[in-house]
């Protein structure tokens, strides 16, 4: 089983920053990719971005430029810099591992997810 944690949501002033972490532990033989997750009220789930083994990276247009993944691979600890921050940032941030759980099996898992919410 493998554990994420998120930290560094909560209320920021729009054009501020945060930076949000996402934690993974358990039985981790090798993470394939990670990736940020949004859901604002009464919307759909979408993605924030994504990163690879390989280093490749994918971001939703509305935060190119904005936003930057990446990720700590001693830590197993991936983080998204959150700055020029706008309204319609607003969600419940969540993170996403796809892992090698043993040799052979491979496995997706989420984060409980944190909120973000960018307001004056």
């Amino acid at each position: 089983q493998v554990q994420l944690v998120e930290s560094g949501g909560g209320l920021v002033q729009p054009g501020g920053s945060l930076r949000l972490s996402c934690a993974a532990s358990g039985s981790i033989f090798g993470i394939i990719a990670m990736g940020w997750y949004r859901q604002a009220p009464g919307k759909q789930r979408e993605l924030v971005a994504t990163l690879t083994s390989s280093g490749s990276t994918n971001y939703f247009d509305s935060v190119k430029g904005r936003f930057t993944i990446s990720r700590d691979n001693a830590k197993n600890t991936m983080y998204l810099q959150a700055d020029s921050l706008k309204p319609e940032d607003t969600a419940v941030y969540s993170c996403n591992v796809v892992v090698v759980v043993r040799p052979g099996a491979v496995d997706s898992f989420w984060g409980r997810g944190i909120q973000v919410t960018v307001s004056s």
